[in-house]
């Protein structure tokens, strides 16, 4: 556990792996170096054929392109994959594989070097096939044959790719030797272009094209009488157009109908309206009227004047309420009422007249009478040829499925003659080109003979061996230090532990005397002097195993605290005294039982914990148990803290940072 915060942590983690780091650099340089030289050299061999745009891009046969029984993906389709999925396939492969075996059956090696190679990989083939046996023996592995063997091990070298867009096809096979390689590819050219002239080969397909054709044409002829006499009975060219006309006429005629059928309902309700007023009119009108005053209303009107002239002349002489006046205002008023109940004008003379109105009434009636007996004639033709109409649509819809069924035969059987007689000439065509074996496949690179290998590239390896070594050893330390649990500083030592760290004592063999006096001097300024003077002290040092400096650091502040003129008792049995320090030994807390003893006399307790060698899990364990047993630790103490930087290294970036 080291924290990085600057330069100098990143050379401490650098230091402190430091063998790791070059085990990994001398490892990775020694690997590159050895495969750089040991490595069974490659060599790879180049083709490339031109697949021309055609009919003839596609693999399958015509007749399947036609007739399909499976609807096609919507999908953008390569037929250059096609190409490659046949060139490496398992046929062709195998083919390529007996063609080698025999080419190299009788092939003796040439020249010291490949003799040693071919006896060399017939040993290891020995021993390869016993460990092949024993593993088929107990089941772990299939029986194969050589040549299936061959086969696999030719298909996994050899690869055939095109770019997007492209038509060419480029062939790569890899192999130990160049020459082999190369009539490898010659070889699986010419049979992939062989395997593919005998699989797309239609020899039968033009003769199966002309007898189709003649068997379509029999049937339409036939389909056509068929369907020519049903449309004779239906006297129309299609079944479509007669039910077309027939609902055309129905909707006409049913139009008419209830347009005739809407005018006489209008009709009935006039006749019934018009006699009704016929039956509410006067027969006869007057036309002439001679009106005149009545006599008996103005006589009374004249005799109300008088009164009132005399009611007015007594209010002169009397109140209101008199009864002089009162009897007049009676008089008044009876007079009044009678004036009412009279009418004003008396009628003299009259002339009467027919009423006009009832004579023209009377003549539309008879107009809509026979308006209406008109109306009711219409509808009853119009009933008549409506239901001859529908029973005619009737018989129609009947015949229609078996015309329609007829149409669509007839359809399809001229669809397919349509297909037979175009592809009749194409299917001869096709038959010509696969017997002299004339395809769209165009070799247009033969297989190259390349000396230079392609695996390993000796030369690059070794020029790239030292920073690959570099970097590796750079990821084995980031490795290490992720993985790596010892505390190496007390950076983070309180976070973690959730106790606070007294101090850091550095190691006696790489620290000066005075940043050891220090660091001792640190852990006695934090001791509580006021306890120690008025009740004493008992401090408990503890580890969580042997040999982590608990006795030196007991020793050393032992000298420092007599130094200050304090009285100090190591692991006695009496308790302190007033001035007195006890400094009690408990450490290898996990395998000495003695010190939870000790550590009970103990006022404070400090865990030391050594650099570079304790763990973060051992520590964990050691706060564990004591906080079990004494609900406490007082404090943390690291002990043999080292700077692993050297000084030299120090010095010498700090010069080169005073001269920046």
């Amino acid at each position: 556990m080291i924290e990085i915060r600057s330069l100098r942590d990143l050379l401490r983690l650098f230091f402190i792996f430091r063998r790791e780091f070059r085990l990994a650099v001398i490892t990775t340089i020694v690997v590159a170096v050895l495969g750089a030289f040991l490595l069974p050299a490659s060599y790879e061999s180049n083709a490339r054929l031109l697949v021309k745009p055609g009919r003839e891009s596609t693999t399958v046969p015509i007749e399947a392109g036609n007739r399909q029984t499976l609807i096609a993906p919507s999908t953008q389709h390569d037929p250059i994959v096609d190409e490659e999925k046949m060139l490496t396939g398992r046929p062709i492969v195998h083919m390529v594989a007996e063609r080698y075996l025999a080419m190299t059956a009788d092939a003796p090696p040439e020249g010291f070097w490949k003799t040693l190679k071919f006896y060399a990989k017939k040993a290891a083939g020995g021993v390869i096939g016993g460990v092949r046996s024993v593993l088929q023996f107990v089941g772990l592995a299939e029986e194969q044959s050589p040549l299936d063997r061959l086969a696999t091990r030719l298909e996994k070298n050899f690869s055939a790719s095109h770019e997007p867009g492209s038509s060419v096809i480029e062939v790569s096979f890899t192999w130990d030797d160049p020459q082999v390689a190369q009539q490898v590819v010659q070889i699986w050219v010419d049979a992939y272009l062989e395997e593919r002239a005998r699989v797309l080969g239609r020899k039968s397909l033009y003769a199966f094209y002309e007898t189709e054709g003649d068997k379509v044409a029999s049937q339409i002829l036939g389909l056509r009488e068929q369907l020519q006499g049903r449309l004779k009975q239906i006297d129309s060219i299609s079944v479509d157009a007669r039910l077309k006309n027939l609902t055309s006429q129905i909707d006409r005629l049913t139009d008419a109908r209830v347009n005739a059928q809407n005018q006489l309902s209008g009709l009935s309700s006039f006749l019934i309206n018009a006699r009704q007023q016929i039956k509410d009119q006067p027969a006869e009108v007057v036309t002439t009227r001679e009106t005149s005053l009545n006599p008996t209303q103005l006589d009374l009107k004249r005799q109300i004047n008088t009164l009132q002239v005399e009611r007015a002349r007594l209010l002169r002489t009397y109140l209101p309420g008199a009864p002089a006046v009162k009897q007049i205002e009676e008089n008044i008023q009876s007079l009044q009422t009678m004036s009412a109940e009279e009418e004003t004008r008396l009628e003299r003379s009259r002339n009467t007249a027919p009423n006009g109105l009832v004579t023209n009434v009377r003549q539309q009636v008879i107009d809509a009478q026979l308006q209406q007996q008109k109306l009711v004639g219409q509808i009853a033709d119009y009933d008549k040829n409506l239901d001859a109409l529908r029973t005619e649509r009737d018989r129609v819809m009947t015949d229609e499925p078996v015309l329609n069924r007829l149409t669509q035969q007839l359809n399809t059987a001229e669809k397919s003659y349509a297909l037979y007689s175009e592809n009749l000439e194409q299917a001869r065509i096709d038959h010509e080109l696969d017997s002299s074996q004339i395809s769209n496949i165009a070799l247009i690179e033969h297989a190259t003979l390349n000396p230079a290998r392609v695996f390993p590239k000796s030369l690059l390896i070794l020029l790239f061996a030292i920073p690959a070594g570099l970097a590796v050893g750079l990821l084995t330390i980031y490795v290490c230090y992720l993985l790596d649990q010892r505390i190496h500083d007390g950076a983070r030592l309180q976070e973690l532990f959730q106790t606070p760290l007294w101090g850091s004592v550095p190691d006696r063999d790489d620290a000066t005397p005075a940043a050891m006096t220090a660091s001792i001097y640190r852990l006695y300024s934090l001791l509580p002097m006021q306890r120690i003077e008025a009740e004493g002290l008992a401090l408990g040092l503890t580890s969580a195993r042997h040999g982590e400096g608990v006795s030196f650091i007991i020793e050393q502040l032992r000298h420092l605290i007599e130094e200050r003129g304090h009285r100090v008792k190591v692991n006695a049995a009496d308790p302190a005294q007033p001035g007195e320090v006890l400094l009690l030994d408990a450490s290898a807390l996990s395998s000495n039982q003695e010190t939870f003893l000790l550590l009970r006399r103990a006022d404070l307790i400090a865990l030391v914990i050594e650099a570079r060698t304790s763990t973060v899990p051992m520590i964990e364990n050691a706060m564990s148990l004591l906080t079990t047993a004494f609900g406490k630790v007082d404090g943390l103490i690291l002990n043999r803290r080292r700077f692993e930087v050297p000084a030299s290294v120090l010095a010498r970036l700090n010069n080169w940072r005073g001269a920046a």
